[in-house]
C-alpha cells in the first residue's frame, strides 16, 4: 500500500504539517496533542492459483541414451497436457542438466553412466484439473520430486483489504487512548503501512506410482479444499487529540 501512504503524506505536507518520514517518531518527537499507534491486521483469501512442479529425469549408459529416455517422457507430459485442454507452451523448463555419474568405489572414479535433469513448473487457476494432470504426472516413469503450491496472484485487492483491518485497529486504539484521557480523537496526522504477503500457503506430494500395475488411486487433492493465504498489514498511525 504504498500509493496509500504516499498520497497520506502529500496532502500531510500541503496542508503544512510535519510528518515523520521513519515508522515511529523518536521519544520526545510527538506533538503535544497527539497519540502514537501500531496495530496488525490481516485479511485470508482463498488461493487463485496452483503451481505444478517436478523434474524429469533419466539415466543411462550414454548421455545420448538418457536425452532419448528424457525426451520420451516429455513427449508423454506433452500428450497429457494436450488431454487436459493444456496447451504445453504454458508449461515453463527452469533447468536442463546432463550429468555424468561416477563409480566413487572405483580409484580412478570412473564414468559409469549420465543422467539427465530437467525441471518443469506449470500454473494452473482451473482448480477441477489439478488432480487428473497430478496423477498423470506421477505416472510417468520419468518424473521426480513432484510438489504442488497454491498461491494467490492477485494479491493487490487482499492489501488492501488487509490495510484496511490494521487500520480499523489502529483507530479504534487510539479512540479508546483519546477517551481514556478525557478528549476526543482528532484527524490522522501521519501512516505508514508494511505489507507481509504469505503468498504460498501450501505444499504436498504428488501421488506415489501404484504399486501394482493398473491400481487405481485417488488424485492427491482429492475431496480436499486449498488453504487459505494470510495476508498481513501493520500500521503505524499519529492522530490528533481535541
Amino acid at each position: 500500500m504504498r500509493s496509500l501512504a504516499n498520497n497520506i503524506l502529500f496532502i500531510l505536507l500541503l496542508s503544512g504539517i510535519t510528518v515523520l518520514a521513519q515508522s515511529q517518531p523518536p521519544a520526545g518527537a510527538l506533538p503535544m496533542n497527539a497519540v502514537y499507534v501500531g496495530a496488525d491486521g490481516k485479511f485470508e483469501s482463498a488461493p487463485d492459483t496452483a503451481l505444478l512442479q517436478f523434474n524429469i529425469a533419466a539415466q543411462e549408459d550414454t548421455s545420448r541414451a538418457a536425452y532419448d529416455k528424457a525426451a520420451a517422457a516429455t513427449e508423454q507430459v506433452r500428450q497429457a497436457l494436450k488431454n487436459n485442454g493444456i496447451d504445453p507452451k504454458t508449461a515453463e523448463f527452469g533447468f536442463y542438466a546432463v550429468q555424468p555419474m561416477y563409480d566413487w568405489k572405483n580409484p580412478k572414479h570412473r564414468v559409469i553412466g549420465y543422467r539427465v535433469v530437467s525441471n518443469v513448473s506449470l500454473k494452473l487457476h482451473d482448480f477441477s484439473k489439478i488432480g487428473a494432470i497430478a496423477q498423470q504426472m506421477s505416472e510417468i516413469e520419468s518424473t521426480e520430486s513432484q510438489s504442488l503450491n497454491y498461491t494467490l496472484e492477485n494479491i493487490e485487492a487482499a492489501k488492501i483489504k488487509a490495510t484496511e483491518d490494521a487500520m480499523r485497529k489502529a483507530r479504534n486504539e487510539a479512540s479508546a487512548v483519546a477517551t481514556a484521557g478525557g478528549r476526543t480523537l482528532g484527524e490522522l496526522l501521519y501512516a505508514s503501512v508494511d505489507i507481509s504477503p504469505q503468498n504460498i500457503v501450501l505444499a504436498q506430494p504428488m501421488a506415489m506410482r501404484a504399486a501394482v500395475a493398473g491400481a487405481a488411486a485417488a488424485p492427491p487433492t482429492e475431496g480436499f479444499t486449498p488453504q487459505s493465504v494470510t495476508i498481513n498489514a501493520h500500521v503505524n498511525a499519529m492522530f490528533g487529540l481535541k
